[in-house]
Parts: C-alpha cells; sequence; structure tokens
C-alpha cells in the first residue's frame, strides 16, 4: 500500500514524530518496516537520516536546532522545518500539486514554492469562492535588469498578470496575479530570457542590494560585483528549480572561479560534504536572509536593516581594499509582542577584499547551525545576536571563516541617495532615475516606458526606493526621452511633491494574506492630507519628511527606519512610528497604538506645527521628535487646540473671483482636495510641461 503525503499532510504536521516519507536520490521512499531509521545520533549539531543499507548507503543531513543545556537531545522543530526535510530539497509536494486540476495547491506545496520565488494569494476584495492566483517575485542582484528582461517581464505582465509590474524594496520585479494553470509557462518564459525567480523568496539569501547607479567609479562597480558574487554563492545548488520549472534544463551562466572555490572549500567545517546543497543542506536556513552592499556614503540600500551589510573600503587613491561588515539588522516584528522588534545591524568588523565571500558563507553558516528552528518568530539572525551578543556572535563565525575579524574602519557620514534625475555615468552616458509612486507600473507609464526601453535598447536598474533607472543614454536621446516621460507622467523629481518621492508602502490589500489595512491604495490619499496639513501649520512646499506604510507588522517597505511610519494594527488603524532619519541610520519608535485613519489629522497636525516653530537650524522632523521626547510630544497631542498662523506676507491670490473659485472648489471635492489645493496642482504641471525637454 502507497501512502500519498499531500493526502496525509494535516496529520503529519501535527504530529513531527509520525511515519514520514523520505527521499534518496530523487526517488520517494513508501514508509516500510525496514526503509527509514531515523537516529538521535548528532554530529556537529546535525540530526542524521539514516537510510538502511537495504535501501542505500546515503546520508542526508539535516541541520535541527542545537539542544539548550538541560534539555532533551530532540529539539521541537517547527512545521516548516518538517516540509522542508520531506521536500527531496525543495521539490515535492510541489511537482505533484502542479499537476492537478485544482486553482490552487496544499500548504506543504505553498510553503515549497516560495523557495522558486513564488507566493500563493487570493484577493482578498472578493466574496465567496477564494479566486486563488500567484505572485512572482524575481531575482536581480545589484537591480540589475536586461533590456530582454525587461521587455519580456512586461509582456508576462499583459498576458499572464494583471497588467501591472510592481518594483519591490529589495530592487525586484514583483508579477501579480498569474494563475496555476500558467505558472510554467511564465517560468520557463522567464528563465529563457536571461530572469530568475530562484531564492527571491524562502528560508535563503534573498536578493542581494547594491546601489543602482551605473557609475563607472571603481568603488560602484567593485561594490555592484561583490554584490552578485555573494548571490552566486549563496544560489541554491541541487537544481530544483529548473526541474519544476523547465524539466531539468539547466540555464545558468558560468560563475567567476572565486565564487565556486569558496562555495566549495570545507577547511573550516561550513559545507555538508557530498550533499547536493552544500551551503544549506536539507533544512536551508532558519528564516529568510537579507544582504547589502555598497560605498560609503551611499545609503540608497538601507544599509542598517540587513542581516549583513557589507560597506567597500578604498586606499586614498579609491582602489578597494577591503570590506567593513555590519550583522543583525531586521525589520519584521509582531504586534503586542515585545519579545519580537526591528533591529539595526551592528559592526562585526573588516576583512581584505579576497576574503569577503569567505566571511560571509561563515556568518550564513553560523544562522544555519545556531539560529532557531522552533518558532519562526524568533529565527532571523537578529534575534540569536540580541541573545549572544556580539562578542560571542563573531568568535562563532571567527571559527568558520578561520581567522580573526580585523577592526571595522571608520566610514564617513551616511546618506540616502535617490539617484532620481539625470546623471553622468562617467563614461560619456547619461542615466534617468524616474520616481514610480508605490513602484507600481501602470497604465500610460507602462506603455511609454516599453517603447522608449524597446526603442533605445536601454538595461535598466531598479533601486531599493521602488523606482527605476534607464541606463547608458546617450546626449542626443535625452530630450526626446524627456518629453515622451513628462507626457506618460514620469516628470522630473522637481515637479513630484517632496513628500512622494521619499514614501514608500507595501502592497498589502487586496492580495496579500498577511494585510491587517490598507497600505499602497492607501498612501496617495495619506500623502495628500499630510501636504494639506503642512499648508494649514505653514511649512513650505519644498519641506518633506520620509514616510513609509505598512499593512501589517513585517515591514516590508521599512517603516521602522521611517520619519513617521504607519504600521496597520486593524481595520483602517495605525501604529504611529517616529524618530527615524532623512538618512536611514536612526531606529523608529512606537508613539501611539491603534489610531484610527480619520483621525490621523489630530496627532499630525500639532507634530508638524510644533517642528516648524521648535526645531533647530536645518533639524528633520525624526530628529526633532527624538530631542523633544514621546512624553511631551503626547502632551502637545492630547492638548492640541489648533494651529495659531500669522497672516501670509505675500498674500498671494490664486482666484480673481467668486465664480472660478467655486467652479475649481467643486472639482477639487470629486478628488478630496480643496481649491487651492487643485489650483497649485494644474500650475505645477503646467510649469513642469513647460520646462520638460528644455534642457533639463
Amino acid at each position: 500500500m502507497t501512502t500519498s503525503f499531500g493526502a496525509a499532510n494535516t496529520v503529519l504536521l501535527k504530529d513531527p514524530k509520525l511515519q514520514i516519507p523520505s527521499f534518496v536520490h530523487g526517488r520517494l521512499l513508501r514508509p516500510s518496516s525496514n526503509s527509514l531509521a531515523l537516529t538521535a545520533t548528532r554530529r556537529r549539531r546535525h540530526t542524521h537520516l539514516l537510510l538502511s543499507s537495504g535501501a542505500s548507503s546515503h546520508v542526508i543531513r539535516a541541520v535541527s536546532t542545537p539542544a539548550r543545556p538541560g534539555t532533551a537531545t530532540e529539539t521541537k522543530r517547527s512545521k516548516v522545518e518538517i516540509i522542508k526535510e520531506q521536500s527531496n530539497y525543495i521539490r515535492y509536494p510541489l511537482n505533484e500539486e502542479l499537476l492537478t486540476d485544482a486553482p490552487n495547491i496544499n500548504e506543504a506545496a505553498t510553503q515549497v514554492i516560495k523557495f522558486h520565488g513564488s507566493y500563493q494569494q487570493y484577493n482578498r476584495d472578493d466574496r465567496g469562492a477564494r479566486n486563488y492566483s500567484f505572485m512572482l517575485r524575481t531575482k536581480n542582484p545589484c537591480g540589475k535588469v536586461s533590456n530582454r528582461l525587461y521587455l519580456t517581464m512586461d509582456d508576462l505582465a499583459d498576458q499572464f498578470g494583471i497588467g501591472t509590474l510592481r518594483l519591490t524594496t529589495r530592487q525586484t520585479f514583483q508579477l501579480h496575479g498569474v494563475l496555476k494553470k500558467d505558472l510554467k509557462t511564465v517560468m520557463s518564459t522567464l528563465i529563457k530570457n536571461m530572469g530568475s525567480t530562484l531564492g527571491a523568496c524562502g528560508d535563503l539569501n534573498r536578493n542581494v542590494l547594491a546601489p543602482a547607479a551605473p557609475f563607472t567609479r571603481k568603488d560602484y562597480q567593485f561594490a555592484q560585483q561583490t554584490a552578485e558574487n555573494i548571490a552566486a554563492l549563496l544560489t541554491p545548488q541541487s537544481g530544483f528549480y529548473y526541474d519544476v520549472w523547465v524539466d531539468g534544463e539547466q540555464v545558468m551562466t558560468a560563475e567567476p572561479p572565486e565564487v565556486v572555490k569558496a562555495r566549495n572549500d570545507n577547511s573550516h567545517g561550513t559545507n555538508f560534504p557530498e550533499s547536493a546543497e552544500p551551503i544549506y543542506g536539507t533544512q536551508f536556513l532558519p528564516r529568510k536572509f537579507k544582504i547589502a552592499v555598497t560605498v560609503p556614503t551611499d545609503n540608497s540600500v538601507d544599509i542598517l536593516t540587513n542581516d549583513i551589510g557589507v560597506v567597500v573600503v578604498t586606499d586614498d587613491e579609491g582602489e578597494p581594499q577591503g570590506f567593513n561588515i555590519y550583522v543583525g539588522g531586521g525589520m519584521g516584528r509582531t504586534h503586542r509582542l515585545e519579545t519580537t522588534f526591528p533591529r539595526l545591524g551592528e559592526p562585526l568588523g573588516f576583512v581584505p577584499k579576497e576574503d569577503i565571500l569567505y566571511a560571509v558563507k561563515a556568518i550564513v553558516v553560523t544562522q544555519r547551525e545556531h539560529g532557531r528552528r522552533d518558532d519562526r518568530k524568533y529565527s532571523r539572525m537578529k534575534y540569536l545576536i540580541d541573545s549572544w551578543g556580539i562578542e560571542k556572535f563573531k568568535s562563532v563565525v571567527e571559527q568558520y571563516y578561520g581567522k580573526k575579524f580585523e577592526s571595522f574602519r571608520e566610514l564617513p557620514e551616511w546618506e540616502f541617495k535617490s539617484y532620481l534625475g539625470w546623471h553622468e555615468q562617467g563614461d560619456g552616458s547619461l542615466f534617468c532615475g524616474l520616481h514610480v509612486d508605490n513602484g507600481r507600473i501602470k497604465g500610460k507609464m507602462k506603455t511609454t516606458l516599453r517603447e522608449i526601453i524597446g526603442k533605445y535598447d536601454l538595461s535598466v536598474r531598479l533601486t531599493p526606493n521602488q523606482n527605476i533607472i534607464l541606463c547608458d543614454i546617450r546626449n542626443s536621446w535625452k530630450r526626446p526621452i524627456t518629453t515622451a516621460l513628462a507626457q506618460a507622467g514620469l516628470l522630473h523629481p522637481r515637479y513630484v511633491d517632496p513628500l512622494n518621492l521619499t514614501a514608500m508602502a507595501c502592497p498589502a490589500f487586496p492580495l496579500c494574506p498577511l494585510a491587517i489595512t490598507e497600505a499602497e491604495r492607501g498612501i496617495p490619499d495619506i500623502l495628500k492630507r499630510v501636504r494639506a496639513t503642512f499648508e494649514k501649520v505653514g511649512l513650505k512646499y519644498s519641506e518633506s519628511v520620509v514616510i513609509r506604510i505598512t499593512g501589517c507588522p513585517n515591514g516590508c517597505a521599512r517603516p521602522y527606519m521611517a520619519e513617521l511610519g504607519l504600521v496597520g494594527d486593524g481595520p483602517n488603524s495605525y501604529q504611529i512610528w517616529l524618530g527615524g532619519n532623512p538618512s536611514q541610520t536612526s531606529l523608529a519608535r512606537t508613539f501611539m497604538n491603534k489610531v484610527k485613519l480619520q483621525d490621523l489629522e489630530k496627532v499630525l497636525e500639532p507634530l508638524f506645527y510644533h517642528w516648524k516653530r521648535r526645531r533647530q537650524s536645518k533639524e528633520s522632523f525624526g530628529d526633532f521628535t527624538t530631542r523633544m521626547g514621546f512624553e511631551k510630544l503626547q502632551e502637545l497631542v492630547d492638548k492640541w487646540e489648533g494651529p495659531v498662523l500669522a497672516p501670509s506676507r505675500y498674500n498671494l491670490k490664486l482666484f480673481a473671483d467668486k465664480e472660478t473659485y467655486e467652479a475649481v472648489d467643486q472639482l477639487a471635492k470629486l478628488q478630496n482636495k480643496n481649491a487651492h489645493q487643485l489650483a497649485m496642482e494644474v500650475i505645477r504641471n503646467f510649469v513642469a510641461s513647460q520646462q520638460n525637454g528644455k534642457g533639463e
């Protein structure tokens, strides 16, 4: 008699001690009296699944949670750990579920498909039966996207998605709305057009960030090459991705020899010998893992929010010498559970440039071996470092690295760089950074970008702030490209509201299953309300604050680094976080809980009013809130009775007669604006249309 893992899945996951199927060399072993013996033997903290000699002598090693002192050697594991262990290196039961006629896949397959770069979703706006679809996320180290891949993504969005492309906060695309029956077609098309979704989700290294700007400077080029090498080093090796989507055809480019050498090196016990996954083993990592590489001063990558932050260090001539390494950053948390928290990375040390792959591998292996696998809320590396302290963590990493870390090199102050607008690349060509509201490419913008990218054969870069950069533009193309972009609403950044330029939001409703409230769909109106509040309290149009909004506490848009972070904590309700800064180097803190959407002005108006009147010279809003202290700010909010404003010294009148005012006011109300706001918007857009294409 055979047993179907899919059918028995629910029972299996409730009791990890039950008989479970296992794999040898890709074959499913059916349960029998002598086919599988589970031993408690531990070597280097690995649980060994020993197959009887009658089946095979092959050993599958699975990393488990280290036993705590005074506890039994058998440690509790989350059900995701068991699914990974039984998946035949991330193939099963996804490979079987894809063959069924059902529009969805089962619970185990939904965990497995994440490693392939996809999430199962359903439209939460719909009532009745769930309408299932899949989100695909690409993997683009440094945000690099070839001309061919961009055009392919654009086509796939129209043919198999919802007609839009989403730029993410980790320099990738998200394609929403793909049906199960089309998954293999979409995936294989991506793979055959220089794309990949492998490892864009799941318990492994995610997309590696680096500054998106295509500068030809040595330090930028070195940072980007290092990011690509780290991404290659930590890419899964067992072939599961290609087996499932292109029937085993390997579509891979040659890897640099230093990457292959570092991956295969086991001189310090980092690898699983003879395993299909020498670094990851059968269990991969306890949770997702994020890495960013950058150069000094350039914090376009939110360097301190990553599990590993790598910074190029150069000599006085600009020649790269090595890398500073930060560890332990991470944004995710759980509401009202104080033992979960966002955390900034902290300095680990310096390594020579030739050692960076070995140092990164040692850090990853330390997390693989010691990160918690019993409770996924605490499985990120930040909790391991918080528990151990940086010195113990460093000493364990050094054992796998085989060397001592050198002292962290002094760095200049960090600065957020958006790379919007026109810039010289350094090789005679130009690049143009375009602001995309919430990273959502759609409508006329999508059509125009495709036309420009196709016509001029441009490659593109995606930024960690959900924007896009057009690269390798000849000077003679600048005017026609500028004109075409402006006509599609892609204006020079000087004509975009400064609030919008730094704002970010996660997708949230309707497709994210974790969303508690709106983010992407809600942020346009929230930003307009913030701008109206600025005007009410007398702040200038040129002034701004960094605003980030998420529909749940997982922090996908990194709200805990914002000057003003709104984190969904109920229907139409947000936590308010304050205290980040424009350079993305300070962690925000919770200021208020459960503020209803309609009550935002009651909190923001007094905060902005007193910021304008009490700030020190050039003091940002986030720094102001930190200096004032939350107790004082709460008092200002509680006692607020409205602004006391002096008469405008300019007395500028937009309306010469009552009839014009009433007509504009009526139009404005249709857009939830007042007459003054609408008139100013019309004027600014007119000025922008006149200026664009004239050497701007």
